[in-house]
């Protein structure tokens, strides 16, 4: 039976795009924390007029942008994506601002009344984590982090996969043990 309704985010993971003929990734890596994530469409529709109508229209799909809110990034997504260092003695994290943030593949879920959804987008860059600092008062409110997420067609075309209530139970529990890519042998 489908979903009818959907509701929280979990599930957050993200493996690193690596070079070679064929897009491929690292193993998914867990983010946990999960708050929100908003994701809007890219691309334009362009009607053409002929004979006085819109004699035909095309529709350009761009990928997604979004900003993805999580408690907090650990610093193993720190390091893999924005390349920050960590000191060998001194354990401090440096950022360094000439060093380019890696593309990455996002998985996340979506639960849903019956199934819910799982989700990959295949070709992710990010601004870094924003960063919020608030004095306790009464309560105290914890402070998260968000990143602008930008995901792209890949060179295919494809920009996002996603789970559904007929997809067979083997691909739905290996989601995260890598990519998702159809056809090929996890």
């Amino acid at each position: 039976m489908p979903d009818k309704v959907k509701f929280n985010i979990k599930n957050v993971h993200y493996a690193v795009f690596t070079d070679g003929a064929e897009p491929a990734w690292s193993t998914p890596v867990k983010i946990p924390g999960a708050v929100s994530f908003s994701l809007e469409p890219q691309g334009d529709v362009s009607p053409f007029y002929a004979d006085g109508i819109v004699y035909y229209q095309s529709s350009a799909n761009n990928g997604y942008t979004g900003d993805l809110e999580m408690a907090l990034f650990p610093p193993e997504f720190l390091k893999e994506i924005y390349g920050v260092t960590e000191g060998a003695t001194s354990k401090v994290l440096t950022e360094n601002a000439r060093v380019e943030p890696k593309p990455f593949a996002l998985l996340f879920e979506e639960d849903g009344d019956t199934s819910g959804t799982k989700f990959v987008l295949y070709n992710c860059n990010a601004t870094r984590p924003s960063r919020s600092f608030a004095t306790t008062s009464e309560s105290k409110e914890p402070q998260t982090q968000s990143i602008s997420v930008t995901a792209s067609p890949l060179e295919n075309g494809n920009v996002l996969a996603m789970t559904q209530d007929s997809t067979p139970a083997e691909t739905v529990n290996n989601w995260y043990k890598s990519v998702f890519v159809e056809g090929a042998v996890a």
